[in-house]
């Protein structure tokens, strides 16, 4: 593998635990990702159909995202991240099943809502922040980023070909499928882990009113709100100005996206080294001045293809670059202890975004048109980027996975001897795999007394 590539530098536990979850998101994903481009189209053969209650159905899983982000990481605070992964991917199987044994729009309706009650997001990515180094956190979540996107566009070429010979029920069933394979995945790949922190760092654990005014949270949650609203609202407008300005041919869209996201990572992935080895707040400044030179070709545009491919290349690298920063940086600066709710936070703020962003999208076509919906994205950025300025950078932790040669509670004693130490933060222990991994602050450490601690329990790898 490639030393430039974004999996290159995670340790070989933290990469199997990416990995699992990335498969999980994946298949989750594709299944709803099918829907896209052809539910519009299908949806109207449903009994009781309206254009309203199709847009219902398209529009219940967002919503229903976005009010149970918070429960879920609140809850897998307390309980733990794979139960409660486990627990949204029922719901998303039912749901599926459901809607694809429905022939009345209500039906499709209700199982789209039980979908969406599946709100994993949260927990899947607090579960990387609890499981993977900051040094290396920021690939991960790009690697997950990636997978998704390659299942969006995948899904947009096959979605038009499956349901011509599955149909809409067809559709809903494979998602079901996806749904049931996901479960299987994390049954067996995804470790039963909960993060355990020092008594130092659980000194003033914050409510999530507290969690709400955070101000290094509440920039993150403003940082994620804005990108998905301006990639909704792009992406609403885009495609009639493909085809009708450029004169690109539907059918051609989806090869146009795959050829722009394949080149926006990567030109992506030598940003997220030097964010990581150097300094975020650049980085993520010069993305989302990016993202203003993309929505600023895009207003501006004559209307040759080529320039609509170079404004799209551009798009697609800030992006995924952003995409894969944001969380990175919610792991970072979230109070021990803390981490599901603030992801539940961060993920509510990602599908408002959407929701919102799809409506500003539709106005703004209706209004003034694509220049004008694209104007005002990129003035949003704009305001974004200023917020950005003021970004501080934030600690960071260093993670070490040492092999233990015993487990269950002699392993689980030993960890709080290693908690008390100063310096370090938390620490899990992965039984599968027979390894603990410490986060601590190497300015607060004292590597004598950590060995001291190793005994016959525990060995630097």
């Amino acid at each position: 593998m490639s030393s430039t590539s974004p999996a290159a530098s995670l340790h070989k536990a933290e990469f199997r635990i990416t990995a699992a979850l990335s498969s999980v998101f994946a298949l989750r994903m594709f299944g709803l990702f099918l829907l896209l481009p052809v539910f519009t189209l299908y949806g109207d053969t449903l009994a009781g159909s309206t254009p309203f209650l199709i847009g219902t159905a398209i529009g219940a899983y967002g919503l229903m995202q976005a009010l149970l982000q918070i429960p879920f990481g609140m809850l897998s605070d307390r309980f733990g991240r794979r139960p409660l992964i486990l627990v949204g991917l029922v719901f998303f199987i039912a749901g599926g099943a459901v809607a694809a044994l429905s022939d009345h729009i209500y039906g499709v309706i209700l199982g789209r809502a039980l979908q969406g009650a599946g709100a994993i997001a949260s927990v899947v990515m607090a579960l990387i922040s609890d499981s993977v180094s900051d040094t290396r956190r920021t690939r991960a979540m790009a690697l997950i980023g990636m997978s998704v996107g390659g299942t969006f566009v995948l899904a947009l070429i096959l979605g038009p070909l499956m349901a011509k010979s599955l149909g809409l029920s067809g559709l809903f069933w494979t998602t079901t499928v996806m749904g049931v394979v996901a479960f299987g995945v994390t049954l067996r790949w995804v470790p039963a882990v909960r993060a355990r922190h020092s008594r130092a760092a659980m000194r003033s654990p914050l409510s999530l009113r507290r969690l709400l005014i955070h101000p290094d949270l509440s920039r993150l949650n403003m940082s994620i709100f804005s990108l998905h609203l301006v990639m909704t609202a792009t992406f609403v407008v885009l495609p009639l100005v493909l085809k009708e300005t450029a004169g690109l041919a539907l059918p051609s869209h989806s090869m146009l996206y795959l050829g722009v996201m394949v080149g926006g990572v990567a030109l992506m992935v030598p940003l997220i080294i030097y964010a990581e080895r150097r300094a975020v707040r650049p980085v993520m400044v010069a993305g989302i001045a990016l993202l203003i030179l993309a929505e600023v070709m895009l207003a501006a545009a004559p209307g040759q293809l080529w320039w609509y491919v170079v404004a799209l290349l551009a798009f697609f690298t800030a992006f995924n670059l952003l995409e894969a920063l944001l969380p990175s940086l919610v792991g970072r600066a979230v109070p021990a202890g803390t981490r599901g709710a603030a992801m539940g936070v961060y993920s509510t703020s990602q599908f408002m975004g959407v929701f919102i962003g799809g409506q500003l999208g539709g106005f703004m076509l209706g209004y003034s048109g694509p220049r004008g919906a694209f104007w005002v994205c990129a003035g949003l950025l704009v305001i974004w980027a200023i917020v950005a300025c003021s970004f501080r950078e934030l600690r960071r932790l260093e993670s070490r996975v040492l092999v233990l040669t015993e487990t269950g509670p002699v392993a689980d004693r030993w960890l709080e001897g290693v908690l008390a130490l100063e310096g370090v933060v938390e620490g899990l222990i992965v039984a599968e795999d027979h390894i603990a991994i410490i986060k601590l602050d190497p300015a607060l450490m004292d590597e004598d007394r950590l060995k001291q601690t190793l005994g016959g329990v525990a060995r630097v790898e």
